[in-house]
Formats: C-alpha cells, sequence, structure tokens
C-alpha cells in the first residue's frame, strides 16, 4: 500500500485552515467562562487536538488531547473498562461514554470531546459499517452523544468527525 504524504499533510492543512473560525470561536468562548478542555480520540488520531492548537492562544483553553487509538490505550490511558470493550466493541455509545469520563477524571478541565468510530477502508463489524462514529461531550453531570454514519473514503470520515466535535464542543461552550 502505497500512501501519498504529500496529499495526507495537504489535505491536514487544508481541514486545519477550513476549521480555525470554528477553533477561534471556541477559544473565545472558553475564555470567557475560563474553561479548559481535553480531547479524547481514537479514529481521529489527534486531529481534534491539532484543529485546536492551531492557533495561537490556544495554551490558555487547550490542556491536552489524549489519543487512544488502541483499546489498551483506552484502558490504560483512559480508565475505560476492557470488558465494557469487550462487551459493546471500543465503537459503541459505552465506550465512548467511558472515554469523555476517563478525560474529564484525568486532565483539569471543564469540558472534554471523545471520539471512537470506524474511518476504514477495513474494521467493518456487523452493525457497525465504514464510517459508525461515536461522539461524546461535555463537562461532569453533563454528558451527551451521538451515533454519526459518515460517507466517504478515510480522510472524509476522519474530517466530518472533527467538524462535528468542534461544533459540539462550541455548542457547549456557549451554553
Amino acid at each position: 500500500m502505497h500512501v501519498d504524504v504529500h496529499r495526507l499533510v495537504g489535505a491536514a492543512v487544508e481541514l486545519l485552515n477550513e476549521l480555525q473560525p470554528v477553533v477561534l470561536a471556541l477559544g473565545e468562548a472558553l475564555r470567557v467562562r475560563a474553561w479548559r478542555m481535553a480531547a479524547a480520540e481514537s479514529c481521529t488520531g489527534g486531529l481534534v487536538a491539532a484543529a485546536c492548537t492551531s492557533v495561537a492562544g490556544s495554551s490558555d483553553w487547550f490542556e491536552r488531547g489524549f489519543v487512544t487509538y488502541s483499546n489498551e490505550a483506552k484502558v490504560q490511558m483512559l480508565g475505560a473498562d476492557a470488558r465494557l470493550i469487550e462487551r459493546h466493541g471500543a465503537v459503541s455509545e459505552e465506550v465512548v461514554r467511558a472515554m469523555l469520563a476517563g478525560a474529564l477524571r484525568q486532565a483539569p478541565v471543564q469540558l472534554a470531546v471523545a471520539v471512537t468510530g470506524i474511518a476504514g477502508p477495513g474494521g467493518a463489524v456487523p452493525g457497525k459499517p465504514v464510517g459508525t462514529v461515536w461522539l461524546a461531550w461535555g463537562s461532569i453531570g453533563a454528558v451527551h452523544t451521538q451515533r454519526l454514519q459518515l460517507a466517504g473514503d478515510r480522510s472524509a470520515v476522519r474530517a466530518d468527525t472533527v467538524r462535528a466535535a468542534l461544533k459540539h464542543l462550541l455548542d457547549a461552550a456557549r451554553a
């Protein structure tokens, strides 16, 4: 398999540029509330954190990111219960809730987001086709989740997941 690094880097730069207005608005909303945030990411591999830290001044409001691509990382870094992953699968509402709870527990933040999904082209299982993504966002006591069924190739699924995550974060920070 050949990976066109130049195409991937170009697509990532385009995505970060596109998302800059949302990230700036998120940062301002968090600053107004004196809040900080964290991201726990699986299928996006740190793209939410990259988007947040792509703007100057993000150290005022972005605390940290957890890239928990493997199930073991979800358990070790976020404290997700391995039996939960075994029972429901890594791409499930139960696991994304556990990821969010772990991010909120492990970081001194008031707001967090968690994402897990199947970006493809492989990885589909019965009932969870490629493009299945679970998002969780919120704070302790105010958790929201959403299941997305996204279309497109791996890059499109990941980009659409980051867009959705940032939109939900912005809405929560403004609430």
